[in-house]
């Protein structure tokens, strides 16, 4: 399934639903439609468990597009949000994670030039979230050097606590797209949350896809245009650590709960790895693509 958050209107409550050919179907008014229950919201549907994913893709495939009234809305009719509007807590960042990102970050943000024997692990703060065409904020007093980070993001499906690198992509619940934006003036003393979790610097969406349609996250094209130039591409078969190391590296000592978010890393390509340096500034569209899970394209505003 590849599931939205929505709404049908600017005023309107913020709704899940699933996209369905060129439809978005309410999916708690559709399982009300046939006598069962569903939530209304992105993380009490995660909580319900894999079983709820089966169950209700084939509610969805019994109606083969024929909607009942009032259940499905054109997809260009509704404005879709992030799939998770407020995560539950921080979302796990993984940093230097593909090893040509390594090589440029040695080069040009003074970090190890030594390929990392273990994950390096960061998190931003659930404010950072926003949805499709949300703005990214510049505030020019805090950065002059705001950069862009394409990832993908797993979202956690089931409580992981010290789960095996053989098990981990069973605790998975879906995947979808993140950018994860970065001041690279404001790291402090090696710290980097200041950097990467001001609010807006967390680009996400515009769909989770759930896991049973994406049987290997592990090749997947994905890359980043700033105003229709492209600056990075490449596959997520690069990651130095898989998403089965990261999810039972975290849990050794983290517990990760459904709807957690982890974003796995960036590949090469950054503006401070760039020669010369690249930033953005206000007016600059930054666009993010991955495959199998879809686009966001988000301009970048003065504050």
């Amino acid at each position: 399934m590849r599931l939205i958050t929505y709404r049908k209107e600017a005023t309107a409550t913020a709704r899940l639903g699933a996209i369905v050919k060129n439809h978005v179907v309410d999916l708690a008014k559709l399982a009300d439609y046939v006598g069962s229950t569903l939530p209304d919201n992105m993380l009490d549907f995660i909580d319900l468990g894999p079983l709820a994913v089966s169950s209700t893709t084939a509610m969805l495939d019994s109606f083969k597009g024929l909607w009942p009234v009032g259940i499905s809305l054109p997809l260009p009719n509704v404005k879709i949000l992030a799939p998770i509007p407020r995560p539950r807590k921080n979302i796990f960042g993984i940093g230097l994670n593909y090893i040509e990102h390594v090589a440029e970050s040695s080069r040009s943000l003074d970090t190890a030039k030594d390929l990392p024997k273990e994950p390096v692990i960061f998190s931003k703060p659930p404010t950072t979230v926003i949805g499709p065409d949300d703005a990214i904020e510049h505030n020019s007093e805090i950065t002059q050097q705001l950069d862009w980070e394409v990832e993908l993001a797993v979202i956690i499906g089931t409580r992981a606590k010290g789960v095996s690198e053989a098990d981990a992509l069973k605790y998975v619940f879906g995947y979808s797209l993140l950018i994860d934006m970065s001041a690279r003036d404001c790291r402090r003393a090696g710290q980097w949350i200041y950097s990467k979790g001001q609010d807006t610097y967390a680009p996400f969406g515009p769909c989770i896809v759930t896991a049973d349609e994406i049987p290997d996250p592990h090749n997947l094209d994905l890359n980043l245009k700033v105003n229709g130039v492209i600056k990075q591409n490449s596959n997520t078969r690069y990651m130095l650590f898989r998403i089965n190391t990261l999810i039972a590296d975290i849990s050794k000592g983290i517990t990760l709960e459904p709807g957690d978010i982890i974003a796995t890393g960036t590949p090469s390509g950054v503006g401070a790895g760039r020669d010369p340096q690249e930033w953005l500034w206000p007016g600059d569209i930054l666009e993010a693509y991955l495959e199998r899970i879809g686009e966001l394209r988000h301009p970048v505003i003065a504050v």
